[in-house]
């Protein structure tokens, strides 16, 4: 069994569930006692999230490849970053370590390709919708075509996930609000949806929509136990 390093706190309410879809597909596979090796560093958000807002993302990326590398010399095998819209400096966190980055958009790209799906809506925080890093891996890597919402369904989507679920709080006010804009995606010719930031799934599950819905943060999760089982 190979050891994880996770990299969370971005935020904290969204790496909670990485801990524990990552030990449930460890336990199911192995059975007994047996639970995944698993080493944690968590950011201060806060201090990411100010440097998101004000742009420096060289500054972030450097905290976070700072994390990677005391990560790596605690002897972890691979990387797992648990949040989409910090993969923005994934380069950056790869440059500074010599194992591997699980990077968060190959396995939803394998997922929804496994699905049979080719054009998807696209959910997350303002950088992850509208900056190319995310957007351009799966078009040009995976050969996805990616619909996101309109811009001021960017900025509800955005402020929900800054004001609300990062710190907590679930709305059904805002539940129904990000359930029209899956609409619209459908209507704009969205086959599913993915769910690109870890924090949404505390908001919305796939019983609460006719499209199909890639829970980026169970597909994260589920990805890096079996890798570690490999």
């Amino acid at each position: 069994m190979k050891t994880i390093g996770l990299i969370g706190g971005m935020s904290w309410e969204s790496t909670i569930p990485y801990y524990r879809k990552i030990n449930e597909v460890v336990k199911q596979e192995l059975g007994g006692l047996h639970s995944e090796k698993i080493v944690l560093l968590s950011v201060d958000f806060h201090e990411i999230e100010r440097l998101q807002h004000q742009g420096d993302w060289h500054a972030a990326g450097a905290l976070l490849a700072k994390a990677a590398s005391t990560l790596e010399k605690a002897g972890v095998d691979f990387l797992v970053l648990c949040t989409n819209t910090m993969h923005r400096v994934a380069h950056e966190i790869e440059a500074a370590v010599s194992i591997p980055l699980l990077h968060i958009a190959d396995p939803t790209a394998h997922a929804i390709k496994q699905a049979g799906y080719k054009t998807v809506g696209l959910l997350g925080t303002r950088f992850t919708m509208e900056q190319a890093f995310y957007r351009s891996r799966l078009i040009e890597q995976h050969c996805l075509q990616v619909i996101v919402p309109e811009p001021l369904e960017i900025d509800l989507v955005h402020r929900v996930i800054y004001e609300e679920l990062c710190l907590g709080i679930v709305s059904s006010e805002s539940r129904s609000a990000y359930l029209n804009i899956i609409d619209h995606l459908a209507i704009r010719g969205a086959e599913a949806v993915i769910l690109g930031c870890t924090e949404i799934s505390m908001l919305i599950s796939q019983e609460d929509s006719t499209l199909t819905l890639f829970d980026t943060t169970a597909v994260h999760a589920v990805s890096a136990a079996r890798r570690a089982l490999s």
